[in-house]
């Protein structure tokens, strides 16, 4: 589904993503971690031709991302996006938030894009909330209508960037609920967290980033059980006992 070939990317003289490879199969639920600033969020939105990478080739669904000619439109109908900050239209309601890009995007009527809407946000607790703007819900609320907007495009696979850093922890776990059953559905996700708890119970690989590096890029049980690094195992002693 994914194919991350030998990308690097750098500002300046400064690297912040050296040399990174990465397979992901359809199904598959990916974990990225590791330490601020180690280039998790910088990789994650090349994927989704957010940021631009210099060397190396990134595919979706064997469709080069960085290819001249590739109408960006078209690519991210395959892979939704889940921002730390919602990034939700405040003018919008929640259901017009739902309705536009499948409109502009994927030229569905009215009629079908909120029918498409208003299942999803039944599905994710919210159809009640429809009429409302973006600033009357709470933050948990929002990054929920985020994954239902995300669902609303029909993606191959959904990228996460830390999507509940930005929540107070009681809103914390309806959002990681949401997400766990999509991966139970056998959804494609690429999830850059520091929820470790969550990492353990829904992924099916954890990928160790540090300096821009990938470090470890193993099965769950073994980066949590047996982790090869010194590096990842500092890392683990402090976000697992702090």
């Amino acid at each position: 589904m994914i194919r991350i070939e030998h990308v690097s990317k750098q500002y300046g003289n400064f690297k912040v993503l050296n040399d990174c490879s990465i397979r992901i199969e359809e199904g598959e639920v990916v974990v990225i971690c590791g330490p601020s600033g180690s280039g998790k969020s910088t990789l994650i939105k090349c994927i989704n031709a957010l940021e631009p990478y210099g060397d190396g080739r990134i595919f979706i669904d064997s469709v080069e991302v960085g290819k001249k000619g590739i109408k960006l439109s078209t690519l991210r109908t395959k892979v939704g996006m889940v921002f730390q900050h919602f990034e939700l239209f405040p003018h919008l309601t929640i259901i017009e938030n739902l309705v536009l890009a499948q409109r502009k995007v994927l030229g569905r009527s009215r009629e079908e894009a909120t029918g498409k809407a208003q299942k999803l946000l039944t599905r994710v607790g919210l159809s009640n909330q429809a009429l409302k703007y973006p600033g009357a819900l709470s933050g948990g609320q929002q990054q929920r209508v985020a994954i239902a907007r995300a669902l609303s495009m029909d993606p191959a696979v959904i990228l996460f960037d830390e999507p509940t850093s930005a929540l107070d922890p009681e809103m914390v776990r309806e959002v990681l609920e949401l997400m766990s059953e999509l991966a139970r559905e056998g959804m494609t996700m690429v999830i850059v967290t520091h929820e470790m708890g969550f990492a353990r119970r829904v992924s099916d690989r954890v990928i160790f980033m540090d300096c821009g590096r990938i470090v470890e890029d193993v099965p769950t049980q073994q980066f949590f059980d047996t982790p090869r690094s010194d590096r990842a195992k500092d890392f683990l002693s402090k976000v697992l006992h702090d």
